[in-house]
């Protein structure tokens, strides 16, 4: 039994490096100051200031600072129980590609947004100094690219859940963080189309998605208010992308007329 444990674990090591980077950078931001807090996060911030100023690294520094994201011991097993499924059945190679493509593309795409939005005057300058760190954007498009490894029939309910429950976080939580969160979860759906990994969903797996899912809901739906919104709009996108699923098979499968004549 040991021997068949550490055989998996070995097969996820992505998940058991970051991991561990997570640990050990909160635990020794907990022993930090409350003026060496604020300075290291400031700095690992991919927020319009830095990426403006050249800090490139952020974009990958920011991933391994996590702050505001509530105990240690609830949100790490949640992260790591979606990062080794997606490692286990998408395989490694596949689950950096996922995350990173979501963390740094959702990254720029804000900063972006952010930076028109405060040259036009809609925002203001303090904005641009705003703490962005945290490893919400990469989780969430790991789990827009488990999509893969859900049975055919069932990826258009899949995906118009997530986007759908993602569009109204973002709408109601009027947040560049709930914004980003959607973004990267289409990231992450995109990339799962290069992706062919269906697998056979065993109880355990089940019970490792039904978590991993719902620390994802909980990451994209933090605010109160979208609580109760987002499960409404996910549930009703999922049910018009499964129709349009529908109509769409069963009109590839008509017969088509012979011509006489």
């Amino acid at each position: 039994m040991t021997g068949r444990i550490l055989c998996r674990l070995a097969r996820a090591p992505f998940t058991l490096g970051y991991v561990a980077v997570l640990l050990a950078v909160s635990c020794a931001l907990l022993m930090l100051s409350p003026h060496a807090h604020d300075v290291l996060v400031q700095r690992a911030s991919t927020n319009v200031d830095n990426l403006t100023h050249g800090h490139l690294g952020t974009l990958l520094g920011s991933a391994a600072v996590v702050v505001d994201s509530g105990p240690l011991y609830f949100w790490l097993p949640f992260l790591a129980c979606l990062l080794a499924l997606a490692e286990l059945h998408l395989r490694t190679i596949q689950l950096v590609v996922a995350f990173f493509v979501g963390h740094i593309g959702a990254t720029l795409l804000v900063a972006v947004a952010l930076a028109a939005a405060i040259e036009a005057g809609w925002m203001p300058l303090s904005v641009a100094r705003a703490s962005d760190v945290g490893m919400s954007y990469g989780a969430l498009a790991v789990l827009g690219a488990m999509t893969a490894a859900m049975p055919r029939r069932w990826r258009p309910a899949w995906i118009g859940w997530w986007v759908a429950a993602g569009l109204a976080s973002a709408v109601i939580g009027a947040d560049f963080t709930d914004a980003g969160h959607t973004v990267a979860m289409i990231l992450g759906v995109l990339v799962s189309t290069r992706f062919r990994q269906p697998i056979h969903w065993t109880p355990v797996l089940l019970l490792m998605l039904a978590a991993s899912s719902g620390f994802g809901f909980l990451v994209l739906a933090h605010h109160w208010g979208t609580m109760a919104a987002a499960p409404v709009c996910g549930a009703l996108g999922a049910f018009v992308a499964y129709k349009i699923a529908q109509f769409n098979s069963a009109r590839s499968v008509l017969p088509v007329p012979a011509l006489v004549g």
